[in-house]
């Protein structure tokens, strides 16, 4: 048997490439949008993708499974199960729980685990050259390392009443099969550790069965649903906005692209002012001074979770980066379905460049208490009951496109976040919505900290 995980940094995203050495088939597993990847490891291993799966309808990434299969003629195995509202609207091999698909010599049995969604399916993989007992399972967003999938997204990303409640009540049931697989078994997730689909995952790769009966905390709980139920709900992080046009594309027909696209590099001529300006350098450069309106959202792992949250769709982007970035940033935007990019721009010398106004920790002392400034921690809510500066009002980042807080706009208005790089994105997104009196505490809560400040905790 051939195996390899390919994981995605940028979206702590897992998907998975299992071939039967003997026949020369391989399945992929949740396959990120960016297919070149599995194409190579196929070329590079002798070997044909036949098979291609999903564990669920997606909503941190789009699925890369048309794509896959349009360039390879590989037939896509999805989930059946969940009922009529949960079905996908193209052509698949449905699959409902104890199916088997074959691969060669391989084979993956279906487990149906809802709880994170109501059609979510695990795949028990058996080598039957070696062994007819199961030996891998790949669990999609149901358990984690540390950690099972959240219940609530549904209800907070699509406006679903109840749904939370009714996936805990699954995901519980779910979990007394998990409970009855052997303990040597692998587990092989859909996440790691800074994916928004749970809140404690871990940073290694898998796990075993036996591992995550005794450390993960879901396992805790085998005798008391209410006790569970309220420590999944608790705490969860907030859900990016994203999200829910990932649910919509996963399910319906949609534009494929089978390469990575090369986008233009153009120059400030070339810019239409309709077009909105995202400038991924560093917040270092970004402040030093930026394109009127730009946007910073800094090209490192974090860029299309950023982006998800403060983009629209239907906008059209202008890239500012470094020159050598293109192809890495066309990359991860395109794993959240951001291709609306008109091009790039990679030299910005001789525009007229805005700094951004900057505070310290003395200046926000003083400054918060006189009646005109209003000091906005754009934290996430977790971070700001854990403690937050004295008479700081929470608006978190992410919640800025869809509540933007009008009444501030003719106020001064102090940005902080925890370290500087959320602030820059809120401090820069405020002004592109025409604040004009914007003032990024780039130090941020760190250097509050750090400066002896007086701190207040929820």
């Amino acid at each position: 048997m051939f195996f390899q995980q390919v994981y995605d940094n940028t979206l702590a995203q897992a998907s998975y490439f299992i071939g039967c050495q003997a026949k020369n088939e391989a399945i992929v597993i949740d396959a990120k949008r960016d297919i070149d990847t599995y194409l190579a490891i196929a070329k590079q291993n002798n070997m044909r993708i036949t098979h291609i799966a999903e564990t669920h309808i997606h909503a941190d990434f789009l699925c890369g499974s048309r794509e896959l299969a349009k360039a390879t003629g590989a037939k896509i195995y999805l989930s059946d199960e969940g009922g009529s509202d949960w079905q996908y609207d193209f052509v698949h091999e449905g699959l409902k729980d104890g199916d088997r698909v074959i691969v060669g010599n391989l084979s993956l049995e279906v487990m149906h685990t809802p709880g994170h969604t109501p059609e979510s399916i695990s795949f028990i993989l058996r080598d039957h050259p070696v062994t007819d007992d199961p030996v891998m399972v790949f669990t999609g967003d149901f358990v984690f390392v540390g950690d099972i999938g959240r219940p609530d997204l549904l209800e907070e990303a699509g406006g679903m009443i109840g749904a939370k409640d009714r996936g805990a009540r699954q995901m519980y049931e779910s979990l007394e099969k998990f409970l009855s697989l052997p303990d040597y078994m692998q587990v092989w997730p859909g996440h790691g550790a800074g994916s928004a689909c749970g809140k404690a995952l871990g940073s290694v790769p898998s796990s075993t069965v036996g591992y995550e009966k005794i450390r993960n905390w879901a396992f805790q709980f085998t005798n008391d649903f209410e006790g569970f139920k309220s420590y999944l709900l608790r705490d969860q992080p907030e859900v990016p906005t994203y999200f829910a046009t990932m649910k919509k594309l996963n399910r319906i027909d949609r534009k494929l692209l089978v390469e990575v696209p090369n986008h233009p590099t153009l120059s400030l001529k070339d810019r239409d002012e309709s077009w909105t300006v995202i400038d991924t350098r560093h917040k270092r450069d970004f402040i030093e001074g930026h394109l009127k309106g730009a946007i910073n959202i800094q090209n490192n792992n974090a860029l299309p979770n950023w982006a998800g949250w403060m983009l629209d769709y239907n906008q059209k982007l202008l890239i500012v980066a470094e020159e050598g970035t293109q192809k890495d940033i066309t990359r991860k935007l395109m794993r959240i379905g951001m291709d609306n990019i008109a091009g790039f721009l990679t030299d910005i010398d001789g525009a007229a460049l805005i700094p951004t106004k900057l505070v310290n920790a003395d200046q926000v002392e003083l400054m918060k208490e006189e009646s005109d400034v209003t000091l906005l921690d754009v934290r996430s809510s977790i971070e700001n009951r854990e403690g937050h500066i004295p008479n700081a009002q929470h608006h978190f980042v992410g919640d800025l496109p869809k509540e933007l807080p009008v009444e501030l706009r003719n106020r001064k208005v102090i940005v902080q976040c925890q370290s500087g790089d959320r602030s820059t994105i809120a401090s820069s997104y405020l002004e592109n919505q025409g604040f004009t009196q914007v003032y990024n505490y780039a130090g941020s809560f760190v250097d509050w900290k750090a400066s002896g400040k007086p701190i207040v905790s929820a």
